[in-house]
């Protein structure tokens, strides 16, 4: 009977951190969004005026 309440303990914890790493996901997640929405711009922004950045193709 000990090993099993253990096992459900644990099984339990699991559980409750799994769900607090998906939780963080979803923050993440809508915070990253929220950004983009911020900007107007979902896909991001390319630069355009950096063309020194790298050496030209032969």
């Amino acid at each position: 009977m000990y090993e099993y309440e253990i096992y459900r303990s644990t099984s339990a914890e699991l559980i409750r951190r799994a769900a607090a790493e998906r939780e963080l996901g979803r923050a993440r997640r809508a915070r990253r969004a929220a950004r983009r929405t911020g900007r107007q711009d979902p896909e991001g922004k390319v630069r355009q005026g950096d063309r020194g950045r790298f050496a030209p193709a032969a």
